[in-house]
């Protein structure tokens, strides 16, 4: 029996792996095989588009973000790597015994979430601690229910939420709160979503404020 990848994929083109790379590395415009080595670049890359986007204007304090800017982000960090980068996915996503959304409602899904999430908490200048928190919550856990994206969706989440945090006037956020022991945690504050309970992951936004 096949032992499950991150995530089990149905589908055409983003489905495929890397040839040579023993279903570990997906197609790439690189040719890359090694799982470490696709994860260095792909790291490298990630840090290079936090490094355009948070130290200029791209967006500044008064942006009001789309889904386009979504998936320009994902363009500009992912665009040399794949050739999916910055569109919506066409395979159907699942981890464990959670299915995303299906990939032929996240056009309609994105819209709903621009119009209800984005243009509800974006820009984000409000003067309120506690909102910035709602917002960011609010925001990052709905994106990632969605998984709009083949790959990345939760590292574009994290650059939006910090490209929030900066509207607002605080730092790049570091999200060492989120990360190895508390990383379930974590998933069970996205899960908590899918009921509209954004608590536990504003609680978790909260601590990443704090630095």
């Amino acid at each position: 029996m096949k032992k499950p990848g991150r995530y089990d994929v149905f589908g055409l083109v983003e489905a495929q792996f890397e040839p040579g790379s023993k279903d570990q590395v997906l197609r790439n415009l690189l040719g890359i095989k090694s799982k470490k080595d696709m994860d260095q670049i792909e790291a490298i890359a990630l840090k290079q588009t936090e490094d355009k986007l948070f130290r200029t204007a791209t967006y500044g304090k008064d942006h009001a973000f789309s889904t386009k800017d979504i998936c320009r982000i994902h363009e500009i960090w992912l665009g040399n790597i794949y050739e999916w980068a910055g569109r919506y996915r066409q395979v159907e996503l699942s981890t464990g015994e959670f299915k995303f959304a299906s990939a032929k409602y996240i056009p309609n899904l994105m819209q709903e979430f621009e119009k209800n999430f984005l243009h509800q908490h974006t820009p984000c200048i409000t003067s309120s601690r506690d909102r910035v928190v709602e917002a960011l919550a609010e925001v990052h856990v709905e994106l990632v229910l969605i998984h709009p994206f083949r790959e990345g969706n939760g590292r574009v989440a994290r650059i939006l939420a910090t490209l929030m945090a900066l509207q607002a006037d605080f730092p790049p956020l570091n999200f060492r709160p989120i990360e190895g022991e508390k990383r379930d945690e974590y998933i069970a504050a996205i899960h908590a979503g899918l009921d509209k309970n954004y608590k536990p992951m504003e609680e978790i936004f909260d601590r990443i404020l704090q630095g």
